[in-house]
Parts: C-alpha cells; sequence; structure tokens
C-alpha cells in the first residue's frame, strides 16, 4: 500500500469512510447488495473515488442514483469484498480491526513505537494521516505531528468508579469535581478568533456566540479549554440535557434562540496557553494554570483532597445543585487525548450505561404505531461488534417515543413482523439497579431494570460503554460461577 492509499486503508480497516455518511437508505442498500459479484477488480484508490462521487450526489432521486453507483462499485467486487465494503456503508463493520487495532497495526507496520503513534492520532484527529507520515518517513514523521490551534483534539475520557470511595482507593488524594450534565465542548482562541467545537469534534462555533464573547475577554492570547455548555435555569440549576442540546441544533435565529436559551460554560481543563502545549504538563499543574486564567465563575467547582468526608460532602453539594455526581482526577497524569483509563473516574448514585440500540420493537396498545421496545448493547472491544444486554421500553416521554420512532426507521437495516433492526449508531444512556449474570444473552450478562435516561446525540458509537465495564459490576459470585 503506498502512503497516498494509507488514510483511506486506515479507514476503512477502521469500520468508517473517509467521506462520513454517504446517505444510503435501506430500500437503496438492499438493491445495491444485490449486485453479482465480480471478479475482484477493485483497489484502494477506486474504491474510495467511488464513494467521492457518491457523496457528491444530490438532487432530485439523490438517494436512488447512490445506491445505483454503489452496485456498479459492488459488481466489480468478490462476494467477500462485497460484503466488506456494505458492511463499512452502514457502519456495521465487526471484524475487531477497528481503530485501536489498527493503531497498533501501524505502529508495528513502520517500526514507531506504539506511545508515539497514539500521541500523533490524539494530536490530529486523523489516524489515517499519521500511517501516511509513517509509511513516508517513519518516526521522523510521525514526530512532527503536534498540537495545533483550531484543530480540535480527541477528547480524554472517564471511566466509570462503582463509588467514590472506591474512586479513592483507586487515585489516593485527587482533584473532585462537580459532574455537570452539559455538552463537553473543547474551545480555541487565537487573539479574537474563536473557535468552539463538540465533543465528535464538530464547529459549532456560529450556534455559540455568548461562549465566543465570554473567551474573548479572557487574559490569554492563545489557549485551549476543555469544558462544559450547559443551560441554566434563573435559580442555576441545570436544566435537562435535552434543553441544552438544543442551541447545538440550531443553525437559523440563533439570537432568539439565545435569548431562550442561554448557555453558561464552564472550563475544567487547559491543554494549550501562549504558544505551549500543556498535554504532557501534570494534571495540578494544568489545573493551577487555568485557575490563572480563567475565573471561578467560569471554571467547574473542584476540591482537592484524600479525605472521604470532606470527598462526600462535596458529592453531595454537586447533587444538591442538581449535577449529575463528581468527577475524580488524578494529580500526576497528562492530558490523555482520546484514551479513557483510570486517571478519570466518574461517580454517580445512580448506575449508567452509555449504550447502543440495536433494534426495536413496535409497540402495543397506546403505543401502537411508536417503535418502542429497544434493544440494548454494549460495545465489545475485542471483537468490534455489539453485545446484547437486554431490552428496556421504560422511561420514555411521547416525545421521546415519537422522536425514537422517526430516528430508528432512518437507521433501518431489516425488519421483521414485529423488530425493526437498525445501523448500530444510536447512544442511549440508560439507568439501570444492578447487572446479574443470564444466559439468556450471548454477553452473559443483563441489566435488571433498564430504564432510559436521555439519548446522546453529542456521543459517536465507538464511545458506548464496553462489555468489560459491564461484567465490572456482576456480584462477586456470579462473576466467579460459583454460584453462593
Amino acid at each position: 500500500m503506498t502512503p497516498d492509499e494509507m488514510p483511506i486503508g486506515v479507514a476503512l480497516l477502521s469500520g468508517a469512510l473517509r467521506q462520513g455518511k454517504v446517505g444510503i437508505g435501506p430500500a437503496a442498500l438492499s438493491r445495491a447488495a444485490a449486485a453479482t459479484a465480480g471478479g475482484g477488480s477493485l483497489d484502494v484508490l477506486g474504491v474510495d473515488r467511488a464513494f467521492e462521487e457518491i457523496a457528491a450526489i444530490s438532487g432530485a432521486g439523490a438517494e436512488s442514483r447512490r445506491g445505483e453507483r454503489l452496485g456498479a462499485l459492488l459488481a466489480l467486487a468478490t462476494r467477500e469484498e462485497q460484503e466488506f465494503l456494505l458492511r463499512v456503508a452502514v457502519g456495521e463493520l465487526r471484524q475487531g480491526a477497528l481503530e485501536g487495532l489498527v493503531t497498533d497495526a501501524v505502529a508495528t507496520a513502520f517500526a514507531v513505537p506504539l506511545a508515539e503513534v497514539r500521541r500523533a492520532a490524539m494530536v490530529h484527529g486523523d489516524l489515517g494521516e499519521v500511517a501516511r507520515a509513517a509509511a513516508a518517513q517513519g518516526r521522523a514523521g510521525v514526530a512532527a505531528f503536534s498540537i495545533e490551534l483550531f484543530r480540535p483534539l480527541q477528547p480524554m475520557l472517564a471511566q466509570t468508579a462503582t463509588d467514590l470511595d472506591a474512586a479513592l482507593d483507586e487515585l489516593g488524594e485527587a482533584s473532585l469535581e462537580w459532574k455537570i450534565d452539559g455538552a463537553r465542548v473543547q474551545i480555541h482562541r487565537s487573539g479574537d478568533d474563536v473557535a468552539v467545537f463538540t465533543r465528535l469534534r464538530n464547529d459549532v462555533t456560529s450556534a455559540v456566540p455568548e461562549i465566543v464573547e465570554t473567551i474573548r475577554a479572557l487574559p490569554a492570547r492563545e489557549l485551549i479549554l476543555d469544558g462544559e455548555a450547559i443551560a441554566l435555569r434563573s435559580d442555576g440549576r441545570p436544566l435537562p440535557f435535552q434543553t441544552t442540546m438544543r442551541r447545538f441544533g440550531r443553525r437559523l435565529e440563533i439570537e432568539a434562540l439565545r435569548a431562550e436559551l442561554p448557555l453558561a460554560t464552564f472550563a475544567f481543563d487547559l491543554l494549550w496557553l501562549d504558544g505551549s502545549s500543556l498535554l504532557a504538563a501534570p494534571a495540578a499543574e494544568r489545573w493551577e494554570a487555568l485557575s490563572r486564567v480563567v475565573p471561578a465563575s467560569l471554571r467547574v467547582p473542584r476540591l482537592r483532597s484524600a479525605d472521604r468526608a470532606a470527598a462526600a460532602g462535596f458529592l453531595q453539594g454537586a447533587l444538591a445543585a442538581g449535577h449529575e455526581g463528581v468527577m475524580a482526577k488524578a494529580l500526576d497524569r497528562p492530558y490523555e487525548a482520546g484514551r479513557r483509563g483510570q486517571a478519570w473516574l466518574k461517580v454517580k448514585p445512580a448506575h449508567t450505561f452509555d449504550l447502543v440500540v440495536l433494534a426495536a420493537e413496535w409497540g402495543h396498545g397506546r403505543r401502537r404505531g411508536w417503535l418502542s421496545n429497544l434493544h440494548l448493547g454494549a460495545r465489545d472491544a475485542a471483537s468490534g461488534g455489539w453485545v446484547m444486554l437486554g431490552k428496556t421500553f421504560k422511561g420514555m416521554t411521547d416525545e421521546m417515543l415519537t422522536w425514537q420512532t422517526e430516528r430508528l426507521l432512518t437507521l433501518a437495516v431489516s425488519r421483521d413482523a414485529w423488530t425493526v433492526y437498525v445501523r448500530p449508531e444510536l447512544v442511549v444512556e440508560v439507568a439501570f439497579n444492578d447487572v446479574q449474570a443470564s444466559s439468556r444473552y450471548p454477553g452473559g450478562v443483563a441489566l435488571r431494570f433498564a430504564r432510559v435516561r436521555r439519548y446522546r446525540p453529542d456521543k459517536a458509537a465507538a464511545e458506548a460503554d464496553d462489555i468489560r465495564q459491564v461484567r465490572a459490576l456482576l456480584p462477586v459470585s456470579e462473576a466467579c460461577g460459583d454460584g453462593g
């Protein structure tokens, strides 16, 4: 594979198209899938050109024409290639070669230390370009990648702790922060130029003018902040997450919506300041720099402590203010962009997981006509697929039922009399009482009393919780299989 083919190959092996979603619905996809297998005359560049053409099709009958172009591409492929390309096109590649494994492969193929490949991919955000540089220049090419203003980094992620004591057992003295139930934002500034990105690295600057104005007033020439944007009630308590997210879906009448739902901004990390990267600095050093640049009114409330009584009081204060819980963070760790490690632990009184909807069943009675009973899946990093954990129809309002029915039908890949099976793209936050061993589901575990809390349109399916995190909550007797 040539250096120019690297970004394409990496994207395909990671289960994605460089073009993103190309707008081929279930009917067009089914027609394309019926193409007779060809002789295997495809190459990586040709496949990429075909998907560029598919993505560029617009206007009347666009979906049908996209399906025809995909069918023409598949007619040149072997049966194995057809299956691979169809799964990539709908986001259902389940071969285990997702981005983490491909990162390992790039490091091995070009004899570059894995940590250096990970660092380059994290700061650049495009593993394909890192692979291209590694193929062309080896270690020196990878080392050239660095943090850049106005190129969003992958956000650092957190694991879930069973409770506050477990978090402090893991970290010792830690920084405790309110876990604010807002929208994760990464904010870049150079002079008067400010850009705001979501956790999925989408540019939403035009939708949040008050954030831009707030950041311009800070005493810094250049900075990159990690934080939360949230809509608050007049008494300072948070509005529901879905209310905050209304601000990020609007393209018109921004000022009117701003007057109705103003956003507050709370920073919790500083990644760049006046020409210097802080990514490698210990967390305590980054937070000290943050406190010099950002006033307390714009920072997430924080307590540094190893005292369990003080920590419990801080958690109760966060809950009393209407927030989800606290984050417990190690003091000595760098900012590990894109990583979900033990340096950041989230502590919430109620168990919740971010899961992916795999299918939904049509409702009965007053829910007739709505897709109601959701099939819930956890990510399986080992296989690159999804593990079903059970079903739930609880916690849904009529508004949510209407929305999810419309959304899930756009993701449908097949159906039977009762069930619509969908592409695993939609992330839903599910609360539950506990986890139990179960032979009913292939993962061997199930959630008890699962109920929907909210949908997470700000999260990609790759950010869903892993089956290992679910199994970690099994009681010891069940996990060991001794039955008591």
